[in-house]
């Protein structure tokens, strides 16, 4: 089975960041999926305390470490760093990549400078915004995570930003909101998501009921595949690996717009990432086994 037969899986969950529960329903819905075809799986729940994890990830012996973690210390390069120490072979991109995707400002530096577009940041006088509407997102999280749509000065005020490097601030696009996931290099089928509330926050997304998912996109051909080549050279251009998700917005006229790229998208059955795989007739299980056998073909662990 793609060379895992024999081969132990450790299945990393929880972590200490602000996505732990979300982790948990990933990592979760991953073990139960490797443990469906009759691999040997352990799942692994990574302390809220960071020094313990080494110790943790030895105990569990394993030859591959599927990573289901998310946000601060799971997607930025520091458990990857740690895999990379321990020769463990892993899921996703590298160390470098992870780093780069999980700062949304140097993410748009690398987009804008092979000529993909992304929001445009908003001029800021006398620590405002000169234009509302915008959107206000850390420059390091994930998830939606502090994400805010803020429409005027008031609403600016009460946000009462303290540091304000540590944000960005963009103009909202118009358009309809895709993801694309890009699993070994292969673009999937853009998936569209319409929240009903308007905008894709922390809510939309872990609310049942919250946001409309239409696989396929509602687009034309020519744009679900400019979308799909936009995927694919940003991941590329940035060196991930694995299953990484670009978000895009579509406006009516124009290029597609990068929104961000998530190198470790959320896991379970009903994530976007799964959607598009069933699109083109790839089940979960059969995702989360190719995923894990992408990574046995790095030996050294040492990924892009």
């Amino acid at each position: 089975m793609s060379g895992l037969t024999g081969k132990r899986i450790a299945v990393l969950m929880g972590g200490a960041s602000a996505e732990r529960e979300i982790s948990l329903r990933s990592g979760q819905a991953v073990f139960e999926a490797l443990s469906s075809l009759d691999l040997d799986v352990i799942a692994v729940d990574l302390e809220q305390d960071t020094t313990l994890w080494m110790q943790q990830i030895q105990d569990a012996q394993a030859d591959v470490a599927f990573i289901a973690l998310h946000g601060t210390y799971g997607e930025d390069g520091c458990i990857q760093g740690m895999l990379d120490v321990l020769q463990l072979p892993y899921t996703g991109s590298g160390v470098t990549a992870s780093a780069v995707c999980m700062h949304k400002r140097i993410t748009k530096c690398v987009l804008d400078d092979i000529g993909i577009r992304t929001p445009e940041d908003v001029v800021i006088k006398d620590d405002k915004p000169l234009v509302y509407p915008v959107f206000v997102k850390p420059i390091s999280e994930g998830s939606s995570v502090g994400l805010h749509y803020i429409t005027d000065e008031a609403a600016w005020d009460a946000l009462a930003l303290t540091n304000l490097d540590d944000w960005l601030i963009e103009s909202c696009v118009v358009g309809v909101e895709v993801a694309v996931a890009v699993v070994n290099g292969q673009a999937m089928p853009p998936v569209e998501v319409a929240p009903k509330s308007g905008v894709y926050d922390f809510a939309s997304k872990y609310t049942a009921g919250a946001t409309d998912y239409y696989c396929p996109a509602r687009l034309s051909e020519s744009q679900s595949e400019q979308c799909k080549s936009i995927a694919e050279k940003a991941v590329a251009a940035i060196g991930c690996a694995g299953a990484p998700r670009v978000d895009l917005i579509v406006p009516d006229v124009g290029a597609p717009v990068v929104l961000e790229i998530n190198t470790l998208p959320g896991m379970t059955a009903t994530s976007l990432l799964p959607k598009a795989a069933a699109e083109v007739g790839i089940g979960f299980a059969e995702l989360c086994q190719m995923i894990t056998a992408s990574a046995l073909a790095v030996q050294s662990g040492g990924q892009p």
